[in-house]
């Protein structure tokens, strides 16, 4: 007896026939499938960001290369200038603030021999110097890995340092803030142009050579001693009666966000690789 061929049905069929293709999303991704491209675009075709290639800097936020993208230094760099300007305007009212500020100085001042090497820290002859061997460092580094573009680091670096007096002399002329009692009825003593210089100097030394420091102890290490030659600095000011604590903060907001300004252009230019992205 003859098989007789099983009906294949028509579509809504509830009877048995074999799998049929339906026209639909599935169709289009079959190989050579109409409109479907072959080779697929998810496959055959390198995607314009691809997965395989990207990195996460230390808070995980994966970012492409080149550049990767780091977090944005402009949400501080805005906060250090509004407490500038707040800062400024206390000291030229001679608000609350400066007058709190004159009592804590009161307490805090005690001169002696090591509160003077501290504050001497602060100078041009010493802390542009140091700025000087970091910047020589970190290029002759870079420009032996091959790096292009390896001069524009130290030369944003060195920028910077010399927009310091174009930035603090103003202030200085136009507020004229008189010293400490010790430092006698001369003026412009707001803000401090020796914590200007060592902020800016040991915090570009640092960006400069932070990229070159392959393990995370010695990027804290460098961390940690700029923080220390900042924080001496402001200690042998305020002790020695040279500067007004507020006169010590002041040059750390505005040049904070003078740092906060290189460290955006450093990452502009794809000065840190995303392992050593400072965060």
């Amino acid at each position: 007896m003859r098989d007789t061929p099983r009906p294949q049905g028509t579509a809504g069929d509830p009877g048995p026939r074999p799998p049929q293709l339906r026209l639909g999303r599935a169709l289009a991704h079959t190989p050579g499938a109409l409109r479907s491209g072959y080779p697929h675009r998810s496959d055959g075709r390198t995607p314009q960001t691809p997965r395989g290639g990207r990195y996460t800097d230390p808070c995980d936020r994966p970012g492409t290369t080149p550049p990767v993208p780091g977090r944005s230094a402009f949400p501080l760099l805005g906060s250090l200038l509004v407490l500038f300007l707040l800062i400024t305007w206390q000291v030229v009212v001679h608000g609350p603030l400066t007058r709190a500020d004159e009592r804590l100085s009161n307490a805090l001042f005690r001169p002696d021999r090591l509160s003077a090497l501290l504050a001497d820290l602060g100078a041009v002859a010493v802390a542009v110097p140091v700025l000087a061997v970091a910047l020589f460092w970190a290029a002759t580094s870079a420009r032996n890995s091959g790096r292009e573009g390896w001069w524009l680091p130290p030369v944003a670096a060195a920028v910077t340092m010399t927009t310091v007096p174009a930035l603090v002399l103003p202030f200085k002329v136009l507020i004229a803030r008189p010293g400490p009692p010790v430092m006698g009825p001369a003026t412009g003593f707001y803000p401090s142009g020796h914590m200007a210089t060592a902020m800016v100097a040991y915090g570009a030394a640092a960006l400069v050579l932070w990229p070159w420091q392959r393990t995370p102890q010695a990027r804290r290490a460098l961390l940690t001693v700029c923080l220390a030659l900042n924080l001496a600095v402001a200690s042998g000011l305020i002790r020695s009666g040279y500067h007004w604590p507020l006169d010590v903060l002041g040059s750390w907001c505005l040049c904070g966000a003078m740092l906060c300004a290189l460290w955006q252009v450093l990452n502009h230019v794809d000065h840190f690789p995303p392992p050593n992205r400072p965060t």
